[in-house]
């Protein structure tokens, strides 16, 4: 029997705040290539280090002699791989099931986790599969609706077969918006849960303006500015983009298009659209001061699974159009932080862009309204859900192994 000054120990409160794991993530894309995939899954990559846990990244080689990264909490294991037409800046990884499968024996990661579903994502589901580990993946692209507009449209239901098989051998998979799971549950993917992104708030923020960058656009300071963030290609639905903007330039001459990024489409681009301001590929807090010196904001695109620029255009208080699809249905509410148009009504989508040139002005209730919707999104919340969704994985091969107290795996 313990005295009555005998203190009473809680052994859980000798337990660290959050168990680490060691998580292989899988990927044909990462920076310094430029694309929404690639810098999310860099934030991804760096958030989870912070929190304490140990990343294994799997990933191309991405130039003739590469380095491998390693320091705390991050090793790299760089694979072989080859350009890919039409985008011979990034790479698509060869299949590598044999050097995986060595490395995953060798040491042994508590978790898969495969954001890409080609040749090497094959490879590493398959890989995971012959030494039962958990495997959680992401759908970030839509390649079977990308396929229409490179003359593809034939292999639509093949390509959709195929990534309807390669999710439904993960644990789980992760998909951006509840529309998206809906859409995807109607095709017969399974085991879909939703897991939002998040958005720098204070790197995309309106307080970067920059009059400098708008004087070497050649703006005056009550000329507005449309801006385009993306890559340039068909499935983008850039012809929409000129459209639209022809029809805003006819109520507000003064108006300019500045246009960000690159791809197979530049050139025609620039060939309809020739007084566009053409900035090239840009990042960091160059891109940042685009996005806060710019005005308003066009997103055309009807393929995307998210898309980056939505939250990053709000976050950064621009009077925002898109179609009512992808992160915009999710993040915008029509008339009060941007303006939506039903998906695939091009005539609703330029008129809702001609009645944003009444809200451009900095000031305007609808730009203040963005900023202040993106201010809870940042990526703390975002990095404990995709953390939950892990140990969900893992419970699925493993029953036993549950997130416990304080964050360690206990036995069920």
């Amino acid at each position: 029997m313990k005295s009555a000054n005998e203190a009473v120990v809680d052994l859980t409160d000798l337990l660290p705040a959050q168990r680490s794991l060691r998580v292989a993530v899988v990927t044909e894309t990462y920076p310094p290539e430029i694309n929404g995939v690639a810098l999310s899954l860099a934030k991804l990559v760096e958030g989870m280090i912070s929190r304490g846990h140990e990343i294994q990244l799997v990933r191309p080689r991405q130039t003739p002699s590469p380095q491998a990264q390693h320091s705390e909490g991050l090793q790299e294991m760089l694979m072989r791989g080859l350009p890919i037409p039409r985008y011979p800046q990034l790479r698509l990884g060869l299949p590598a099931k044999s050097a995986l499968v060595a490395a995953w024996q060798k040491r042994r990661p508590d978790l898969v986790h495969i954001a890409t579903e080609g040749p090497l994502g094959w490879s590493a589901l398959q890989a995971a599969r012959k030494l039962r580990l958990p495997v959680s993946s992401e759908f970030r692209t839509n390649f079977h609706a990308y396929s229409a507009h490179y003359g593809l449209g034939w292999l639509n239901r093949t390509i959709a077969a195929y990534l309807r098989k390669f999710h439904n051998q993960a644990g789980l998979t992760m998909v951006p918006t509840e529309a998206l799971r809906e859409q995807l549950a109607q095709l017969g993917f399974e085991r879909l849960s939703v897991v939002g992104r998040g958005v720098d708030t204070r790197r995309f923020d309106p307080a970067r303006r920059d009059a400098g960058v708008r004087q070497r656009w050649g703006v005056q300071p009550s000329d507005p500015v449309l801006l385009y963030v993306g890559r340039l290609a068909a499935e983008k639905n850039l012809g929409l983009l000129i459209t639209a903007y022809q029809a805003m330039a006819q109520q507000q001459a003064r108006l300019r298009l500045v246009v960000v990024g690159d791809g197979p489409s530049a050139d025609e681009l620039r060939r309809r659209c020739p007084s566009a301001i053409m900035l090239g590929m840009q990042s960091g807090l160059e891109l940042a001061t685009t996005y806060a010196s710019a005005d308003l904001f066009l997103f055309p695109s009807v393929t995307e699974t998210f898309g980056n620029v939505t939250p990053e255009a709000l976050a950064s208080g621009l009077a925002f159009v898109a179609y009512e699809h992808a992160a915009a249905q999710e993040l915008v509410c029509h008339g009060d932080n941007g303006l939506l148009a039903p998906l695939h009504d091009e005539d609703a989508f330029v008129r809702r862009a001609c009645d944003a040139l009444d809200r451009w002005q900095p000031d305007s209730p609808m730009r203040l309204a963005a900023r202040r919707s993106m201010l809870a999104r940042d990526w703390h919340s975002i990095l404990e859900q995709v953390e939950d969704r892990w140990w969900s994985a893992i419970g699925s091969v493993d029953p036993q192994r549950r997130r416990g107290v304080a964050g360690w795996a206990v036995q069920a």
